[in-house]
């Protein structure tokens, strides 16, 4: 699954205890019962929001029984019996409305061996968007599904455990005019009473309940093939045209995979559906991939670059899922990173390959940065954790599951090299086709297939929380002493002693490079002799690194000529967090920022101005400076700062717009932002405001790279006639991306009305649940906006609670860690303790640990940084 948590969050990972391998029981099924087969016949009424099922489970019992446990919530039981060995056995039923379980009691004694349950049943088409729900257009209703990770419960009884493996035979009987769309492809379609028809479909592999899928309603869609598998992108009728590019994608991607995994995509089709009201960015269910619409549908032509990465990734993440999830799956959620980091990493490959010009592995560097971040904070988790109960697995699908997950194994991927790492992917995937597995087994399989400690690193990354810090001596005699702590972005010093990490650290050689493990607290390494010691070399080690000053200044200074854009990512989201931390003043990290204004890499130039910072803001780096380290007259010499330091590289990209190259452009949408909204520059934000009124006009007449950026700095001073024109835009719009970037650019306006008028909107019910949600955190996430949205949410807390999601609504208490002053945290805390957010306790502390460190931060960084304001202004160094 891709994960929106919320707007800012995706922002933020560019794409939530102490740790134990066997979860807690409390909820589980009993063990002595198998599935071997579903047979499922389902009869949705779109009208009645209502549908009936009839269910017969084949099933293997271990020991005699007078009672069998599955899971059922928000279904109705009309009748439920056993047969074995030509006999029937009727049952009552009994509800655990709590655990989500329904037991079926029998009067006699089941034997053990095969046995064969009978269910028919009735259930609600939800407004949850979990479960079989409604999903709805102007025009008319739809029924879909979204079963990860616990609700297949919802739309039929079953073992809703992803060990519980089976085979499914799946019909559904829909309105005439309809069709439906599930895991395997149809294998006959019949009359059916009441002017309906029926749809079976064929028998799938067994796999897990959370992975079925089924969509019924009027879908269209753009067919192709690879490898001699069929391929189709599906929408409601007249955005099928948006599927193109995604098609064009999955066709790559597919014959990457097969190819690198050595095992044939194992399914006889892929469809891959966009739905209008959906949670997630995306969902693998094996062999009928959903999305989000604005994560599966593009306008090739007009789409910016962003806009074409998020497809591509998106799509390449849930493919890779088709392998690593659904053809292996683990055996529980506390292994869920198994899928989302293992996706997540692999997902990185096939794009590289197919658009070699984005320079995908800068993306990857920023996204280890920012994983880094979020990992440094005293209430992070480890990647395997306990989860028992439906919200603590909810809470699972976080940036460490998918961020840092991700980015262990593409340093493991590093130290081994591709093609033994691959080696090992392949023996774990050949050794557990169609069943389950652990972090061990994937290990023990690397382990194997390469001779080295996997097993051994692996471990001491997936069962400890946090971010190592390696403290490097100065190299002496072709070897330099490290020494590795935990790093904590609330202070460097905050050290567990009890904490170790084997780590391996790769530096460039003449041949290569020369990789080894750090397996102490303090121990030599070799190192080649380079002209500039780094420590990180690629950007892959999962590490922060703190140099002798000496080194340091050779580093920052050889940040342009000596370092790869993948190392000046990583070297400057070192000096981010060691400043964040406390280590070193806020001064040394603007000389940073000095030092690359002009860096010609974008991802270089937004990790260092714009990327999101170690407390989790939604703003970037700048803007987190302004609006929370300065205060009184150094805010408007910061500003200046701004306007001085870049105002020159942005009249030189000015006209980038017209036939300059793709990086040009990137760097000049981050300017936009950087002078508009940083520096508030009026001739930026005048000339922000024009192009602003010309896409309004025509959303294909602006750049599409600029797109992003521009309407955001014109509407942050817009009045109420271009608030207008852009709502317009956003309920006229036939492209989903472009309606989407519509709605969300309401929350970017600063009017107070205005801003009331957004509040009104998100909780209306005009907003689809998905999105009220983003325009609500993103409200909250901005000192502009923050007071008035957070009186909003006191107010109006019944129908801001009626928009929030299941997964997403955690993203408004993250937003609230986005205040900083005295009494704001216990003010924070409070609330959500009173207004009780589902899947969002983490998210609590998180933000409460957020506010407190801000307001450290402030009373640290302030006074350093007006001096060094000072200093700039006196000798005019930016200018």
């Amino acid at each position: 699954m891709c994960h929106h948590p919320s707007r800012f969050l995706l922002k933020a990972f560019a794409i939530v205890l102490v740790c134990s391998v066997v979860p807690a029981l409390g909820q589980r099924l009993p063990q002595d019962v198998q599935p071997e087969q579903y047979a499922l016949a389902l009869t949705p009424d779109l009208k009645s929001a209502t549908f009936s099922g009839r269910e017969s489970i084949a099933l293997r019992l271990k020991q005699p029984a007078h009672e069998i446990t599955l899971n059922a919530i928000e279904i109705e039981f009309q009748r439920v019996s056993a047969s074995t060995n030509g006999k029937d056995f009727p049952a009552t039923v009994s509800l655990d409305k709590v655990k989500q379980q329904a037991s079926f009691h029998f009067e006699q004694t089941l034997p053990a061996g095969d046995v064969t349950l009978h269910i028919e049943f009735t259930g609600l088409l939800n407004n949850e968007l979990r479960g079989f729900y409604l999903s709805r257009t102007k025009r008319r209703n739809y029924a879909v599904t979204q079963f990860e990770p616990t609700d297949a419960r919802r739309a039929f009884p079953c073992f809703d455990e992803p060990a519980f493996k089976a085979t499914f035979n799946v019909s559904l009987t829909v309105d005439a005019d309809d069709t439906a769309i599930s895991n395997t492809k149809i294998m006959s379609d019949k009359p059916a009473a009441n002017g309906k028809h029926t749809l079976q479909f064929a028998t799938t592999p067994k796999m897990s309940t959370y992975l079925m899928a089924f969509l019924v309603g009027d879908f269209k869609c753009v067919a192709g093939s690879s490898d001699n598998t069929p391929i189709r992108v599906c929408a409601v009728p007249g955005n099928e045209q948006y599927g193109k590019y995604a098609l064009s994608a999955a066709e790559y991607v597919l014959h990457y995979y097969n190819n690198y995994f050595g095992i044939k995509y194992p399914m006889p089709k892929l469809d891959m559906i966009a739905i209008p009201d959906f949670e997630a960015g995306a969902m693998e269910n094996f062999g009928a991939i959903t999305y989000r619409e604005t994560d599966l549908l593009t306008d090739e032509k007009t789409a910016s670059l962003a806009a074409k990465k998020r497809v591509a990734s998106v799509v390449a993440h849930e493919m890779a899922h088709q392998w690593f999830g659904d053809l292996v799956t683990m055996q529980w959620w506390n292994n869920i990173w198994l899928n989302e980091g293992f996706a997540t990493w692999m997902s990185n490959k096939p794009v590289k390959a197919w658009k070699p010009e984005w320079h995908v592995s800068q993306d990857v560097a920023g996204a280890l940065d920012t994983t880094m971040n979020y990992d440094s904070q005293p209430t992070t988790r480890a990647i395997r954790a306990n989860a028992s109960t439906p919200a603590q697995i909810n809470e699972m699908f976080d940036g460490i599951a998918y961020g840092k997950a991700g980015a262990v194994l593409g340093m493991l991927e590093n130290y081994l090299g591709e093609e033994t790492f691959r080696r090992g992917v392949h023996s774990y995937l050949a050794a557990h086709l169609y069943s389950n597995a652990t972090a061990e087994d994937f290990w023990n399989a690397q382990t194997k297939a390469s001779g080295k400690p996997i097993d051994q690193i692996m471990r001491s990354f997936v069962v400890q929380p946090g971010v190592p810090l390696l403290t490097f001596d100065a190299p002496n005699d072709a070897s330099v002493k490290v020494s590795e702590s935990r790093f904590f972005v609330t202070s460097p010093k905050e050290i567990n002693a009890s904490q170790k990490w084997m780590i391996p650290i790769c530096f460039h050689a003449r041949q290569g490079k020369d990789c080894q493990v750090l397996d102490s607290l303090s121990q030599r390494l070799k190192v080649p002799h380079e002209s500039l010691f780094f420590g990180n070399p690629s950007g892959k080690g999962y590490y922060r690194s703190v140099y002798p000053e000496a080194i340091h200044k050779q580093i920052v200074n050889g940040l342009e000529t000596s370092l790869t854009p993948e190392e000046r990512i990583v070297a400057t989201g070192d000096e981010w967090a060691l400043m964040m931390a406390g280590e070193r003043g806020i001064g040394d990290y603007m000389s940073v920022v000095e030092a690359l204004k002009s860096d010609g890499n974008p991802v270089v130039f937004r990790t260092a101005t714009e990327t999101p910072s170690a407390v989790g803001r939604a703003v970037g780096k700048l803007q987190f400076i302004s609006d929370y380290v300065t205060s009184g007259q150094d805010k408007k010499q910061f500003q200046a700062w701004v306007v001085r330091t870049f105002h020159p590289l942005y009249l030189q990209l000015k006209n980038a717009e017209h036939g300059g190259s793709a990086d040009d452009r990137e760097r000049l949408a981050s300017l936009f932002r950087v002078l508009g909204l940083v520096g508030k520059d009026p001739a930026v934000i005048a000339d922000a405001q024009a192009s602003t009124g010309r896409y309004l006009k025509n959303p294909s007449s602006v750049d599409p790279i600029l797109a992003t950026a521009v309407p955001k700095v014109a509407v942050a001073t817009g009045d109420a006639s271009l608030y207008e024109r852009v709502l317009r835009l956003h309920q006229t719009a036939s492209d989903p991306t472009v309606s989407t970037k519509a709605l969300y650019l309401l929350a970017d306006f600063h009017n107070p009305e205005l801003v009331k008028r957004t509040l009104d909107y998100a909780v209306s019910g005009q907003v689809r649940n998905q999105d009220a949600v983003f325009l609500l955190a993103d409200l909250l996430s901005q000192s502009s906006t923050r007071m008035l949205t957070w009186q909003y949410l006191d107010d109006h807390w019944t129908k801001v609670a009626a928009q929030l999601t299941p997964l997403n609504g955690k993203g408004i208490v993250t937003a609230a860690g986005g205040f900083c002053s005295a009494g704001d945290a216990e003010r924070v805390n409070s609330f959500f303790t009173t207004h009780k957010v589902g899947s969002a306790d983490r998210a609590l502390r998180q933000a409460v640990e957020k506010i407190d460190k801000c307001t450290k931060l402030h009373n640290q960084q302030g006074p350093k940084l007006a001096q060094w304001l000072r200093s700039r202004a006196n000798d005019g160094a930016a200018q």
